[in-house]
């Protein structure tokens, strides 16, 4: 099948899953944008010659996000949260982010994320049945470690203490042309700090908007961003799998995070929006995602 038709039926099987809610993205369907500034310190200059990651400021944008498609969906049915980042390059270029506080994806590739939605239907009203889990470790036993991370997720107290890990690897290419795997984590300096399932089901639906509008009236809230770097062996096409936590680790820049900017709710953030310097991997799932947004885009911006 090809990639527009498969990301197609995949967008619908969401829809047909969890309902459809016209003018809204077809997942991470609730979320707020804000402007930002990203620092980079120069530790990435050797490795890529991506121009916002030598030494100095971009501006960037940040979308927070609760991961269900449903926008109805209370603050804590969505234990998965998103950060994605838009950095804004000279001559009107962009590139992207984007982040779950999650290592890892449930599929290995397309096929198996759309199919899966015909089992994963209890996901609709939160934490997903213990029943449908098992049936899906059965059926697709590279997922059991997804599923696991996702059986014993905890929500972050804030959208400014989640940890937020792009889940795919990418390439960077230096000046002469030499590339090497990384993966991206976005590290918050408030600290890692997760909810109790108790504190977390008296939260009432958007106490993490208020939270970090709150926080930003007071401050900016930053985070570090750190690249880990693959080794020979370290799997470049396959998000169901980590790479070993002993990895070299380099942080190379800090995320300000500013203000509220809601007239930015357009943004697209693509992941496989690359500038020179980054490179998809081999990932399947990386690089159907492409399509999967540009039908989502094109569906809400038309009101359906």
């Amino acid at each position: 099948m090809e990639k527009q038709p498969l990301a197609e039926t995949a967008v619908n099987g969401i829809e047909k899953v969890f309902g459809k809610y016209p003018g809204y993205r077809r997942a991470h369907a609730r979320g707020e944008i804000y402007k930002a500034i990203f620092s980079a310190n120069g530790a990435a200059t050797p490795f890529t010659v991506a121009p916002h990651f030598q030494e100095g400021e971009t501006t960037a944008l940040v979308r927070f996000s609760h991961s269900s498609p449903d926008p109805t969906w209370t603050d804590i049915m969505s234990p998965v949260k998103g950060m994605a980042v838009q950095f804004r390059l000279p001559n009107e270029e962009v590139t992207n982010i984007v982040g779950v506080n999650s290592p890892i994806f449930l599929a290995k590739t397309p096929e198996v994320f759309t199919e899966m939605l015909s089992i994963i239907k209890s996901f609709k009203r939160g934490r997903p049945r213990i029943k449908d889990l098992a049936e899906l470790v059965i059926k697709y036993p590279e997922s059991r470690a997804a599923i696991d991370v996702l059986k014993e997720m905890h929500a972050p107290a804030s959208f400014a203490t989640g940890r937020y890990h792009a889940i795919h690897a990418f390439y960077f290419i230096d000046g002469d042309g030499n590339k090497r795997p990384i993966k991206y984590e976005w590290e918050p300096e408030a600290g890692v700090e997760t909810l109790t399932l108790e504190k977390a089901a008296a939260m009432p639906i958007e106490y993490y908007k208020a939270d970090i509008e709150d926080r930003l009236a007071q401050a900016p809230v930053n985070f570090l961003l750190n690249v880990v770097f693959g080794e020979e062996g370290d799997p470049t096409d396959d998000p169901t799998q980590e790479w070993p936590p002993e990895r070299e680790k380099l942080t190379i820049g800090r995320l300000s995070v500013q203000q509220p900017i809601p007239q930015a709710e357009a943004t697209v953030f693509d992941p496989t929006i690359m500038t020179a310097g980054i490179a998809c991997s081999e990932d399947q799932i990386l690089n159907f995602r492409n399509a999967a947004y540009s039908i989502s885009h094109g569906r809400r911006t038309n009101g359906m």
